[in-house]
């Protein structure tokens, strides 16, 4: 049994695009898909395929981010995320707090959403004055114990508007903590796994609440990213196995 039909064994309601959560908890998730780009101009391409939102990773974007901005909003009509990496959670961006809002700074007012990593938090105040959404996100190198993932998601809500949670598991007991807690959370929340070893767990979360997946157009931001394309069709087999 191929992994789509076995997830829609277990799931015979999903219909594309929503991923229900048990029924004690009466509560819909819609799944957004965002395409992280480092080329702008791959935005068209991203809202063709089926993006919901478009990332902007501009610790991998070269040139004057704000060009960037508008070279986007030029070729798409979906909503913008800002986003500077860190090289601490897998990045390419090695500044300082101070350089990290520098750069970010002239880019708030053009942009949807902006992605602060903890470190980053004492600029979020003026990101909210701003009126953009935040997403507080962490990416760890490893796996945290579920002490630590709530913990985690307590500190992040406290200045995010969307709690963004990535770790890199090492078997497939951690997949399934990460299945818990993902299924536990409080919500808006967005889970996920780096690397390539446990991809399809990306396909997994947002079967119990991880309500963003990330995926690629072109060259991908993150190892085991879907493309947008691969990510479509796997919901489409996934409607389509399962019924009208």
């Amino acid at each position: 049994m191929n992994f789509a039909i076995f997830l829609c064994v277990l799931f015979p309601e999903l219909p594309e695009r929503i991923f229900f959560l048990p029924a004690h908890q009466k509560k819909i998730i819609t799944m957004k898909i965002v395409a992280a780009l480092t080329d702008p101009t791959l935005a068209s391409q991203a809202q063709e395929q089926g993006a919901d939102m478009i990332e902007l990773r501009f610790d991998l974007i070269e040139g004057d981010p704000v060009r960037s901005v508008d070279i986007c909003k030029k070729v798409s009509t979906l909503p913008i995320i800002a986003t500077l990496r860190s090289a601490q959670e897998g990045g390419q961006f090695f500044g300082d707090t101070v350089s990290w809002y520098e750069k970010m700074r002239p880019l708030i007012p053009l942009v949807d959403v902006v992605d602060i990593e903890q470190q980053f938090e004492p600029y979020a105040l003026l990101v909210k004055e701003a009126g953009k959404t935040i997403i507080a996100s962490c990416h760890c190198g490893d796996m945290m114990m579920l002490p630590e993932l709530f913990d985690k998601e307590r500190k992040l809500r406290q200045y995010g508007d969307i709690v963004k949670i990535i770790v890199t598991p090492e078997n497939k007991d951690d997949i399934i903590d990460l299945i818990a807690f993902t299924h536990a959370v409080k919500k808006p929340l967005c889970t996920g796994v780096m690397g390539g070893h446990f991809r399809y767990a990306r396909a997994i979360l947002p079967l119990f609440g991880s309500e963003m997946v990330y995926c690629h157009v072109g060259t991908a931001t993150a190892e085991g990213q879907y493309s947008v394309q691969e990510f479509v069709a796997l919901m489409k087999l996934l409607k389509s196995v399962s019924g009208p």
